[in-house]
């Protein structure tokens, strides 16, 4: 028995890292997939190899700022699977400038990208999960939203952000309860993605680096060790877990 047998998600920042992680995962757990990127080129090159494999995932460039990207997204979303179930909002970036560094427009773009783009994609998809009778939301946060220091990689608004998810997860949770519709966060430690590493490290850099930080071995989580939080989220095995934390973090705030 497939755990998303049925299921519509819709996922963000899909052509890499995180994103691709729970597409790859949820296809293979029989979910029909949405997955959206700005990089369209590389999500669509990603999303015909997991088609290959038996998938079925449609590849979408998405905008995640744009209120008329979303509604185009979920309008091709509906009109070919008739609904949706699942919302993953993944798509994030990183600055790492302080609060005397950042200027006002890195400010910006990051709680548009990391923040604004939560807000725009609930308001879009709710409605229809109000219509369908449920739904399950994944908001992915950070750790930098519960603790400060090393946490939030030096960026200021980074931190804001993903401070900014968690609570508007918690809104979410209890506004929708009423109509079935569970709203959780996932708040990753360090994780080995394309965001690590075009930051210069490599994966054992990043582990030397900061298996101070993170106790448990191998210092530094996986994209798929994320994916199965999300995949936990989104299935039937969470039904009644809602407004809650996921903490995947290799023991970072256990200090």
């Amino acid at each position: 028995m497939f755990r998303l047998s049925g299921k519509v998600a819709i996922i963000t920042g899909a052509a890499g890292g995180m994103g691709l992680a729970s597409a790859k995962l949820f296809a293979k757990e029989g979910a029909k997939v949405v997955a959206t990127d700005i990089q369209f080129d590389l999500l669509q090159k990603e999303v015909n190899a997991i088609n290959k494999s038996g998938g079925d995932v449609l590849a979408l460039e998405l905008d995640v700022t744009s209120p008329e990207g979303w509604k185009s997204v979920v309008e091709k979303t509906i009109k070919k699977y008739g609904k949706v179930d699942i919302l993953v909002n993944n798509a994030g970036i990183h600055i790492a400038k302080g609060i005397l560094e950042a200027a006002v427009d890195d400010w910006n773009k990051v709680i548009a990208i990391n923040t604004t783009s939560v807000f725009l994609g609930m308001k879009e998809v709710i409605p229809h999960m109000q219509k369908n009778g449920g739904g399950s939301i994944i908001n992915i946060s950070s750790i930098a939203a519960l603790v400060g220091g090393a946490s939030d990689g030096g960026g200021a608004a980074y931190s804001a952000s993903k401070g900014a998810v968690r609570s508007l997860t918690k809104h979410a949770a209890q506004n929708f309860a009423k109509d079935k519709i569970r709203v959780n966060s996932i708040h990753p430690g360090a994780i080995y993605t394309p965001m690590m590493e075009k930051s210069g490290l490599s994966r054992e850099a990043a582990i030397d680096l900061l298996k101070s930080d993170y106790p448990l071995p191998p210092h530094v989580g996986e994209a798929d060790d994320i994916a199965y939080g999300v995949l936990y989220l989104a299935s039937d095995e969470s039904r009644f877990v809602t407004g809650e934390e996921l903490v995947i973090d290799g023991g970072f705030v256990t200090r």
